[in-house]
């Protein structure tokens, strides 16, 4: 008994194979997730506590609203920006003059922008560069009396009436930057015991200053708004059903036609997803991939009709009625019924008929082969 014998069971089953075959379908699987999700901060694919895989799936969910992921600026010049909105979400690197001075003719346009920042330095740099006034702080905003979690994670009660902040009573914040609206207009603000701190821990002190803190403003740049949040973390996973986080992101497109992901400065997406957008950017791309598998269903096709169609022929062929013609009869013909009358005296000329008829085909066939 070999070893292979020795795994196989009663039952025909070849364990060895059935293993593989398992094996390979779970390294698929694996290298499926792997090249189609994320694991950054802020990622559109990333589905762990601080993805934004849940605000990107809501979004895609609203009936009426055609979704994108922009990974190139020079995109903004090619959507039609007065039914549009973007969010940038805490950009990683700056933006170049260029491709900023895209995102302020998109805004200009009629487009709606709405970026996410709080301690870094990129929200505040393409603020500039599109001629939006407000800024953030970058200092945390915390509060010892309306929080959720704790005083870095305070609840922002002070909320405006406008389109803006539609079905929002609060915004439940995690480690948030206060914001200086300058001309802006204030959305929503903190409770009036909040303060500015450069730690989640810091403590009140004689010379803390207790107020009322700007979290989300809005601002008109040419034809255009300018939304600015002071906390990226209103879109990860961890924090877009806390109250009432998602009504507020859902308001800010919730009169727009198409919404951008701008993931140009910030990371990018998984590879596959990646590729897709790809192929979906280029039409030139579509036509050769659906070229190619019309090719292929056609060869694929053809492998399998061809038997068939050869075994039709061969039936057809098999039963159709052979003429006896003197050139199929030949002198190789009345030779083999020479033969047989030799051999079989007692056949009559119908049956030595038959027989040649018969050989006559085989030897067909086998030319044929």
């Amino acid at each position: 008994m070999t070893s292979r014998e020795w795994v196989r069971d009663g039952t025909g089953i070849d364990w060895p194979t059935v293993l593989l075959v398992a094996l390979t379908g779970v390294v698929l699987v694996a290298l499926l997730v792997a090249a189609s999700t994320s694991s950054a901060a802020f990622g559109l694919y990333n589905p762990a506590w601080d993805g934004a895989a849940d605000f990107r799936e809501g979004v895609a969910g609203d009936a009426g609203v055609e979704t994108d992921v922009l990974r190139e600026p020079s995109r903004y010049d090619e959507v039609r920006a007065n039914e549009t909105v973007a969010f940038v979400i805490a950009p990683e690197e700056p933006y170049g003059d260029e491709d900023a001075a895209r995102v302020r003719r998109f805004v200009e346009r009629g487009g709606t922008l709405v970026v996410f920042e709080n301690v870094e330095s990129g929200g505040n740099e393409l603020l500039a560069a599109v001629g939006a006034d407000a800024r953030t702080d970058g200092r945390l905003v915390l509060d010892e009396r309306h929080y959720d979690r704790g005083p870095a994670m305070p609840v922002a009660t002070a909320v405006a009436n406008h389109s803006r902040t539609a079905g929002v009573d609060r915004l439940t914040l995690n480690h948030a930057t206060a914001i200086e609206p300058n001309d802006a207009t204030v959305l929503v603000a903190t409770s009036e015991y909040a303060y500015l701190g450069d730690t989640p821990d810091a403590e009140l002190d004689d010379e803390t200053v207790l107020g009322s803190y700007p979290v989300a403003t809005v601002e008109n740049v040419g034809t255009g708004e300018v939304i600015l949040v002071g906390d990226p973390s209103l879109t990860i996973n961890a924090m877009y059903d806390r109250p009432d986080n998602a009504a507020f992101l859902r308001a800010q497109y919730a009169d727009e036609e198409r919404v951008l992901f701008d993931r140009s400065h910030a990371g990018g997406v998984p590879p596959l997803v990646g590729a897709l957008l790809t192929i979906r950017e280029l039409p030139l791309v579509q036509a050769v991939l659906g070229g190619l598998g019309v090719a292929t269903v056609a060869v694929v096709s053809r492998r399998r009709t061809t038997p068939i169609v050869d075994a039709v022929r061969t039936r057809i062929w098999s039963t159709a009625p052979i003429q006896d013609t003197a050139e199929q009869r030949g002198p190789a013909a009345e030779d083999r019924a020479a033969a047989l009358r030799e051999r079989h005296p007692e056949w009559d000329d119908e049956r030595i008929e038959r027989v040649v008829k018969a050989l006559n085909r085989t030897r067909s066939k086998r030319e044929e082969q």
